[in-house]
């Protein structure tokens, strides 16, 4: 019998994690010794808490990406330049070749 590598991708990692979490938060709830409203009021703190995560990573993640494009854009401007360079040079060097052969 072949042994076979068992591959699995990112977002199934992820999944499958995330999957784990979820039966885990279940378990716990279930059987977990607080009552109904200390439950009900620890998940609403946690709620809270993980809002605010979320939205101070979104801002991080959010200047991240305004940076990489403002580089993107340095980036194509300098290329541009290089480009117009070189198209200006290989039409001097087009009519100098001309100027050669047709006169």
């Amino acid at each position: 019998m072949d042994s076979q590598e068992a591959k699995c991708s990112g977002p199934a990692v992820v999944l499958a994690f995330l999957g784990g979490a979820m039966a885990g938060v279940v378990a716990g709830l279930l059987l977990a010794p607080k009552s109904g409203e200390e439950t009900r009021q620890a998940l609403k703190g946690y709620a809270r808490r993980t809002e605010e995560e979320v939205l101070e990573k979104a801002k991080e993640a959010r200047a991240a990406l305004d940076e990489t494009i403002e580089r993107g854009k340095h980036f194509l401007r300098e290329k541009a330049v290089d480009v117009e360079a070189a198209a200006k040079a290989g039409g001097e060097a087009i009519k100098q070749t001309m100027d050669k052969c047709c006169s």
